[in-house]
């Protein structure tokens, strides 16, 4: 994006009313955040992502982003479960949810990208007890799903319903990042963040059982299998004990929470919280110490933490901050869901055939081939013999050669999809 065209659509992001999430203007907000997401992705890769922050800062979107999270929670768990009852609403009953995940993934993304910068983590203001608020939540989802994933399901998952939970999981994994930069500010973060990530939350006991159970990491076959850059991959025996970023993540995230002289004066260091932090000596190892120094630090405290008892913390008069986002829509809603549920059926929920082209016209272009390539970490094979390719098919622009000789002996093959195509 050009800086004019990055600040138009910075300028146009809004806040939205949960009866508008899946109509026609919500959907053009969405494509301003893909774009935006886009861009960011393109600048940090570049280390030119000064640009998209200072806008966002600027003209105070953080906030409103942050909003838009909160109301795609709330639909799905308030709103989605009625609308599925309704008698009117269609087999398309897929559309609405991967619309809706797919929003929230590209807010989490944009805020994963720009949240590294402190002016941003400072510039969301109280809006970050909400944000706060909701990486608990989706921290948890992981832990359950790394209990879960011990106990064999007796009714194996539809196709579709195996994407949506894959959707669910990566963007539990960006918001793992995000509080882990959120942590990185704790000196300038609102009053009672803090407490709200130590007490309300108990954050350190979170990160702890993620340390135990790992769920982006898995035996399979034998085989041990991690989740890295959008995808499971087989590790090989040398790279086993190597640290992944999410491994990363947690283990600075916890190193934030728990060294810093605020966090340990304000912690509940009781029996319970004692226990489980001291389950973390069992993983620092000397090969992950050697991958991240600073860990010596939490050895250390650990050691000192495992011979005494820890001075309770100050009884303070304490005064607690509440999400007031999560609030104001529950307050605002509550007892309408059927009512929202049934206007979304009529006026979102319910495209025609010219509506559906139009849609998937402006998708496409929001999601142009050459975007897509400047997105993906790996270089286009050939589609025949595998190796790196540097053309592609003319006609749809869909497949990738090494030479004329490999597009020419895949073209019978390619035909009928090329004709489709194009």
């Amino acid at each position: 994006l050009l800086p004019a065209e990055a600040e138009a659509l910075v300028r146009a992001l809004q806040g939205s009313e949960l009866r508008d999430i899946g109509g026609q203007g919500w959907l053009r907000q969405h494509e301003y955040v893909e774009k935006l997401n886009m861009h960011g992705i393109l600048s940090a890769s570049a280390g030119q992502e000064q640009l998209l922050t200072e806008l966002l800062v600027t003209h105070a979107k953080i906030p409103v982003l942050i909003g838009e999270l909160i109301s795609v929670e709330i639909w799905k768990h308030k709103v989605f479960p009625v609308l599925c009852r309704l008698e009117d609403f269609k087999p398309r009953s897929t559309f609405p949810i991967y619309v809706v995940l797919h929003h929230e993934a590209s807010i989490i993304n944009l805020l994963e990208t720009v949240f590294f910068f402190k002016e941003i983590c400072e510039s969301a203001e109280d809006s970050i007890l909400d944000l706060i608020d909701y990486c608990h939540r989706k921290l948890t989802l992981l832990a359950a799903r790394s209990t879960k994933a011990q106990t064999a399901d007796p009714v194996p998952p539809q196709e579709l319903q195996k994407q949506a939970e894959m959707m669910e999981f990566e963007i539990s994994l960006k918001a793992l990042s995000v509080l882990r930069f959120i942590t990185d500010q704790v000196d300038s973060l609102p009053l009672g963040a803090l407490t709200r990530m130590l007490n309300t939350h108990n954050l350190p006991c979170l990160l702890v059982e993620l340390v135990e159970h790992c769920p982006w990491s898995c035996w399979e076959a034998g085989k041990l299998k991690k989740f890295e850059n959008g995808t499971w991959h087989v590790v090989p025996p040398e790279d086993q004990v190597k640290m992944t970023k999410l491994d990363g993540q947690v283990w600075l995230a916890l190193l934030n929470l728990l060294l810093s002289p605020e966090c340990q004066r304000k912690y509940r260091f009781d029996g319970f919280n004692k226990s489980q932090l001291l389950k973390l000596r069992a993983f620092l190892t000397d090969v992950l110490i050697d991958q991240l120094p600073n860990l010596v630090e939490m050895q250390r405290f650990l050691s000192y933490l495992a011979v005494t008892e820890p001075a309770p913390p100050k009884k303070d008069l304490i005064l607690e901050q509440v999400p007031v986002i999560w609030d104001h829509i529950l307050k605002k809603n509550s007892g309408k869901w059927e009512a929202i549920a049934k206007h979304q059926v009529k006026h979102a929920f319910s495209p025609n055939e010219e509506e559906l082209k139009l849609q998937a016209h402006r998708w496409a272009q929001t999601y142009s081939l050459d975007m897509m390539e400047a997105l993906a970490p790996d270089k286009p094979r050939c589609r025949v013999c595998g190796l790196e390719a540097a053309k592609r098919c003319s006609r749809c622009r869909n497949e990738w050669y090494c030479t004329r000789a490999c597009q020419i002996q895949h073209w019978q093959k390619h035909k009928p999809a090329c004709n489709l195509m194009a």
